[in-house]
């Protein structure tokens, strides 16, 4: 499991995820953008699953446990380049709402943030 999770200058956290995503990597990646959310530096988060194998139920735990902690800063979720099988997971999940198939440069501008670099 690959995962590298950037924050811009408006709070953004973009987690790129590649691999395979299961409990114990859900884990380590939850500690460390909760403690972000908790801590002030992330509003908003861009899921980037384009390069990601596999995903089970600990996944789209991690992502709906991200979407109740930014709830109080009324921030928002985007998932972006699911692939298919994931798609129809988070479909069933209702997280379906909050797939994008646009870049992550498109989703970082839907949410009033600039890409630096």
């Amino acid at each position: 499991m690959q995962h590298h999770i950037e924050i811009t200058s408006e709070k953004i956290a973009i987690i790129r995820l590649g691999g395979e995503l299961d409990h114990h990597a859900a884990r380590h990646i939850r500690e460390d953008i909760s403690q972000a959310i908790y801590s002030g530096y992330v509003q908003d988060i861009i899921w980037n699953l384009e390069s990601l194998q596999f995903m089970d139920s600990a996944g789209v735990g991690l992502i709906l446990g991200r979407m109740r902690d930014l709830q109080v800063h009324n921030g928002r979720t985007l998932i972006i380049k699911p692939s298919s099988t994931m798609e129809k997971i988070f479909q069933f999940s209702g997280l379906g709402k909050y797939i994008w198939h646009d870049t992550e440069q498109e989703a970082i501008q839907s949410l009033g943030g600039i890409l630096h670099g």
